[in-house]
């Protein structure tokens, strides 16, 4: 099963551009995750998918957009396997079981919106 460390350094400043790669680094065999925006109806996650890692097989209350900043991934969704490369985005419906694996090093943003 995958280790998963979230990175001590939350939140992102307003209104300071940032370099998205830059804001979460790979771990060797982790995922490791940064928050960077939390409010009550939703958030914003980065994370980096060492090669080999992943997130089992689960279902979220709320739909979530997967965008893949740089690699690629395999992407699950209802069964179904997809291939999302750095620039593609994909949405994870709610209640969908939903997986992710790292065939090489990705790193994305997740967009969770709790509406």
């Amino acid at each position: 099963m995958p280790q998963e460390t979230a990175s001590k350094t939350k939140g992102l400043p307003g209104a300071q551009v940032a370099r998205v790669s830059e804001l979460v680094q790979y771990q060797d065999g982790a995922v490791v995750s940064r928050e960077i925006v939390k409010r009550p109806t939703g958030n914003v996650t980065l994370f980096a998918f060492d090669e080999g890692q992943g997130l089992s097989e689960h279902t979220a209350p709320f739909d979530a957009l997967v965008q893949v900043v740089e690699g690629d991934a395999e992407i699950i969704v209802s069964g179904n396997t997809h291939r999302v490369q750095g620039g593609e985005m994909i949405l994870m419906p709610a209640g969908q079981p939903h997986a992710l694996k790292a065939p090489k090093r990705f790193k994305m943003i997740l967009t969770m919106i709790r509406s």
